[in-house]
């Protein structure tokens, strides 16, 4: 399959309404759990997909596609949801989730990028030169991925609960 704007922007809508759909009303004990050290808990993942709203996709898309010699990006800081979400609630962080993602998508649409621009290119700190295609496909795969994630460690919460049926349920066993 081909990288497609629209259909990618399809999927980039919805994730914020799926996070809530999964996560609004459940106890904060449930969306605080992870997987283990070094884990993340849903709150946190919602966490980090604000911290990328905020300084990841857009601004390297305009980057990308500004006049500019100089293409690299700022890097990264993937754990800066945790200080950033102390004292929020998790309806807090999911309508920041959404208002945020809205805007970004208006921004993105605003952009008219155009086949060509697909093409150009900016230098990721750690990966080198990376095209706009790229990092738009990456955006996608990191939404979804996130709800995967998020979806396991909800589930693992019921492992030692799930008697025999562990071993057809893969999701317990990753």
């Amino acid at each position: 399959m081909e990288f497609d704007l629209e259909r990618s922007i399809a999927i980039l809508k919805r994730t914020p309404k799926v996070l809530r759909s999964l996560l609004e009303d459940l106890d904060s004990d449930f969306i605080n759990l992870n997987d283990g050290p070094d884990t993340c808990s849903p709150f946190d993942i919602i966490g980090h997909l604000i911290h990328g709203e905020k300084t990841d996709w857009i601004s390297r898309t305009e980057l990308i596609l500004n006049s500019n010699t100089d293409k690299t990006f700022a890097p990264f800081d993937r754990f800066d949801q945790f200080e950033a979400s102390k004292g929020k609630s998790i309806d807090d962080l999911l309508d920041e989730c959404e208002r945020l993602r809205e805007a970004n998508l208006q921004k993105l649409l605003s952009l008219n990028i155009t086949i060509e621009d697909l093409d150009k290119t900016g230098i990721h700190p750690a990966l080198g030169r990376v095209t706009l295609r790229e990092l738009l496909s990456t955006w996608v795969t990191h939404d979804l991925g996130h709800l995967a994630q998020t979806s396991r460690v909800l589930s693992k919460q019921y492992k030692n609960d799930s008697g025999p049926w562990i071993e057809y349920i893969s999701v317990l066993n990753r």
